[in-house]
Formats: structure tokens, sequence, C-alpha cells
């Protein structure tokens, strides 16, 4: 309803006989129902607008226009009212008299009466008229609501049949009842920042922009978009409900546009009525933010006196700013650290779910019996712990049955609460005694929260997206939520890692020998798969890396990871040596001559 206006009271009759129907119909009815009241009210404020002051040709046509729009969505609202009372008419009687309306119709006539006296009583100090209009209005509505109840037994009893519902109202359309607006398939996931002065809303937009890649908009730019597009002079003289159809109109063009575009944001938020409009049109495709902070810390943060931070906030409030909060999805105090804010916004931008892991054994990964058994005997020990370690896997090349004793290192994954970390290091002191040097353990530490946020460094992005790949863990907790990692994520982040590659792999070559030869050899196979995520080519293990990876910068014939491997172990790495650093030479040559101006 508008502000101030009068709630809508049903009769007895009929509030007996909606309380037979089932749960989802009631609701349904309820809100086709308030609904369709606070049309009513609308719709007598923008006639009361129209008649009154004094508009331009312009301001007159708008208002016309939201009347046509108030009165489709009126018989629209009323349709569907009727498509839930009329389940209390007793159908089976076809020749008992037909009653001249529907039940939704008398519903509508007692909603503009509940408003006709309302705004009477309002005009009654000043208005002798209107004063003695008042009895006769509330003797009025006692017959209506008398004659509601009697129509209801009637239907209910099947003395009365009921009209077909359907009005036909066209409003200038094509089509015989206007259709909602809905969210195209192509609009996925939609962030409305919101909140007073200086409180964030821009920092967070332009945060989420750069690194999720979402299409930043503004409310304002695309309601004036919309009203250019419809011919309106003024799009915020339109009703809430009307504002929203068009900023879901526009927002459903972009994301048409741009069906490579996952995520949008708008800002800024400063009516809280049209954007629980847009909520209830959009559903959980659009997420609400309100960005919190305390009057002092805006003022700082501004660099202005408090007056202007003040009057601005003043103007933001009498929208409703500050009520978007109670609608709001995510609330976010916006005082503390920057990194808990990019946290929060990140998890908002791209939540993270629950994820079905393959486990496996450490006996079924190729492992030797020595190996295998100190890493189950970690892995009890860290399950032990309870819910603070929530996952346990070896990445690399155990997941990729690509571990060769004696060569291969143990690269250990163990994702845990900060609590439980000082425990799961002692579990690996004991680990790597249980090994007795047969390997080299390499673990990784990281909390579940760093996940969440996406604080990713380019490896773990990839052996995330290996786990959803069905590459096996140890140990999952059965509630674990994980990051989804795209392989565009993965070309973005080989781009980030590949020059630090590179620039490692120069100071190894600088050095090369037997002692880095294993450095030297696993550094260009990295950065050979780092060349092919970029070209949307994703191989696994060494010896297939390096075969498709000669097409691109022809490198020469390398050994096998076998035949390496062998050398290593044996102590002929010079025997290795020399095609592995000619491979190397090769490949930088050739990326120095991809990036030459």
């Amino acid at each position: 309803m508008t502000q101030n206006s009068p709630p809508l009271a049903l009769p007895p009759g009929l509030v007996r006989a909606i309380t037979t129907l089932q749960d989802k119909d009631r609701h349904r009815l309820d809100d086709a129902v308030t609904r369709l009241h606070t049309v009513n009210g609308r719709l007598w404020d923008t006639e009361d607008r129209v008649r009154g002051a004094l508009l331009s040709a312009a301001q007159v046509a708008d208002c016309k226009r939201e009347i046509d729009q108030l009165n489709a969505e009126r018989n629209a609202l009323a349709e569907r009212a009727d498509e839930v009372l009329g389940s209390l008419a007793d159908a089976g009687r076809a020749n008992v008299p037909l009653h001249t309306e529907t039940l939704a119709s008398v519903v509508d006539r007692l909603s503009v009466l509940t408003l006709r006296i309302w705004h009477s009583e309002r005009a009654a100090n000043r208005d002798e008229l209107a004063r003695r209009r008042v009895p006769a209005l509330h003797g009025q509505r006692e017959e209506l609501c008398a004659a509601l109840d009697t129509l209801i037994s009637d239907v209910i009893a099947g003395r009365r049949r009921l009209p077909v519902p359907a009005r036909f109202k066209l409003y200038g359309r094509d089509d015989a009842a206007p259709a909602e607006i809905k969210p195209s398939r192509h609009l996925r996931r939609v962030i409305a920042f919101g909140g007073l002065s200086e409180c964030g809303k821009s920092t967070s937009a332009g945060f989420v922009q750069r690194t999720c890649g979402a299409q930043r908009l503004k409310i304002g730019f695309l309601l004036r978009q919309a009203a250019h597009r419809e011919g309106l002079a003024d799009p915020y003289a339109l009703s809430a409900r009307r504002q929203a159809e068009l900023l879901l109109g526009e927002l459903n063009r972009f994301a048409d546009a741009h069906v490579d575009t996952w995520l949008f944001t708008i800002e800024s938020v400063h009516d809280d009525a049209s954007i629980a409009e847009l909520k209830q049109l959009m559903g959980d495709t659009l997420q609400i933010v309100y960005l919190d902070a305390s009057f002092a810390v805006r003022v700082e943060r501004s660099g202005t006196p408090a007056q202007a931070v003040a009057a601005k906030d003043e103007i933001k409030m009498s929208r409703g700013a500050h009520q978007v909060a109670a609608l709001a999805n995510h609330v976010i105090d916006n005082t503390g650290s920057i990194a808990a804010l990019r946290a929060r916004l990140r998890r908002i931008a791209a939540p993270p779910a629950t994820t079905a892991l393959r486990v496996a054994t450490p006996y079924g990964l190729g492992l030797p019996a020595a190996v295998a058994s100190a890493t189950a005997d970690f892995t009890d020990a860290a399950r032990a712990y309870g819910p603070g370690v929530r996952l346990v896997a070896l990445t690399g090349s155990p997941g990729e049955g690509s571990w060769i004793a004696g060569w291969s290192d143990l690269d250990l994954l163990v994702i845990a609460e900060h609590e439980a970390i000082g425990r799961v290091r002692e579990a690996l002191e004991q680990y790597r005694t249980a090994l007795g040097g047969a390997t080299s353990l390499g673990p990784t530490l990281v909390t579940p929260g760093e996940l969440t946020a996406r604080r990713l460094t380019p490896r773990l992005a990839f052996v995330l997206h290996q786990f959803q790949q069905g590459s096996p863990v140890l140990h999952a907790a059965p509630d674990l939520e994980l990051p989804t990692i795209s392989r565009d994520e993965l070309a973005l982040a080989a781009v980030r890692e590949l020059p630090q590659v590179i620039l490692t792999m120069r100071r190894l070559r600088a050095d090369a020998g037997p002692a880095t030869l294993r450095q030297l050899y696993k550094h260009l196979v990295l950065a050979c798969r780092l060349l092919l995520r970029e070209h949307n080519q994703w191989e696994s293990g060494p010896d297939r890396i390096l075969a498709a990876a000669s097409r691109m910068p022809g490198l020469p014939s390398v050994p096998s990871l076998a035949e390496i491997a062998g050398a290593w172990r044996d102590g002929d790495t010079e025997l290795v040596l020399k095609p592995v650093t000619a491979a190397v030479d090769q490949l930088l040559a050739w990326y120095a001559a991809q990036l030459a101006a």
C-alpha cells in the first residue's frame, strides 16, 4: 500500500471461507489481494496527481501511462485472486442463477470503497461535503460486506454461479492480460548495493568488477535508458512496481547483449519501495547488499565537513535508503578491515558450494607400501581431530597417477580451521618421521575462510578445479564448501603465474647442472602447462604436456619422465640434462619472441 493508506479488512464470512483453502492457495490469495489493494492506492494517488498540480504535457503523459500500467496490473491481480476464490464454488450447479460479477470484482470494489472512506475522513476537517459523506460511505461499506458474505455463502452452497473471471483488458497491448516480466535466462546474478553516504558502495562495486569480471551499472542510468526507450519524461514519477519493471527490462537487455557476463552490479539503492518490487520480480537472482557504517566513520572517509555528509544522508533517507537494510540479503558492517569486506564480497559474488568429492585411500594412488601406510596414518590422525580438519589430499602426481619413487615429492593439502593447524603440524612431524626420508613432503595448510574468500594462489585454484573434475581426496568433511573454479578462471590465473615461472626458469637455467635438473625439468613442464591453458588445452601428465606444447614453441625431443626419473635416481643426470636444457632454451627464446615489441 501507499504510505499511510488504510489496510483492507475482508468481511467475516469471506475470511472463514478462505481458512478452508490449502496453505499454498491461501498464501497466493493473500498476496494477490494485498497487491490489488496496494495498486488501487497507487492509482488513487496518481489520479490525484494528474488532476491536482500544474503539470507539463510530458508529465501528464507519464501519469497517463502509469495509470494504464496500474490498471493492467489491477486486472491481472483480480484475475489471479479469482483463480483461487473460484475453487470455493460448487461447480456442479449449472442451472442456478448467474451472479453479475466475480468475487474478486466485489473485493476490488471493497478496496476502492475503503480508500474512499479514508480519503474522505482526511478531508472532513476542511471540506463540509466530505464530512457529510462519511456516514453514508460507512453504510455503503457495511452493505457491501454483508452482500459479499451472502454471495460467498450462496456460491459455496451452489445457489449462485460466478461468471468467467477473465477480463480481457488490453490497455494498448496486443495480449489479453499483461505478462509479468521475468529475468532473462542470461541474467544469472545481480548484486545491488545500498547504504547511506560514504558507506563504501562504489568501492565495493569496483572491487567486484575488478576481481569477478562483473558488469557495473548505475540504477539512474538504467532508468534513464528505459525512460528514453518508453518515451517517459520522468521515470521517478512512476510507481515503485513500474520502476522495478523498467529496471529489470534494461538488465535483461544488457544480459542478452553480453551473454558471457555472469554477474552484474547495480548501484546505488536509495528507494526501498522499488528495490522491494525488483526483489519480488527477480527472487534470488538479485542479492541486495546493504553497507553500514557509523556517521563518524563515514565523515572521516569522505574528507568533507559533517554537515555535507548529513545533508546527503537526509536526501537519501527521504527516499527510504536507510530502510533498504530491512530488505537486504546481506548487511555488512563496513567499519572493519578491507580484507574482511573483500572476503565477504567474494562470498556473495561467487558463493561456495558443497561439492561431492571422490574419497580414496592412499593404497589406491600407486604409492609404495611404506609411503601409503604413513599417509594413511596421517589421514587417520587428521580425521580424529574432528570438524576442525575439513580436507586432506595428496595433489599433483599421486592424483594424476604419475608418482615416481625417488623422483616425485608428496604434495599434501590440508584444509583446517586456524585453531586446528597447531595439531596438524604435530601430525605432520609424525608423518615425516614415518616416511623415513623415502620422499620429500611438501604440505600446504589453508583455512576454509581463505578458500571461500577466494584468496587463492593459481596452483591452489588448479587443485580445487581438479577435485571438481574427480581427482581423489583422502578425507573430506560432509558439509565442506569450496569455491567453484571455472576453466576461464584457470586460464586467467595462468596469465598471472607464467611470468614468475619464466623468471624462475631463467634463474635455474643460468645455474644448470646435475643438481638443478629436477627443478629445471619441473618448471619446464609447469611453463608448458600454463601456456596450454592460455590456449584452452588441458593436458595432464608431463609427457603429454610436453608433446602438446612442442607444437607451439617447437621444442626439441625431450626424454620421457620415466627416463629422466631413472637417470636422476641412478646418478646419470648428464645423459638427460642436455636435452632438457635445450628444450628450456627453445621455450625461453620462443616466449621472448612472442612478447617482443
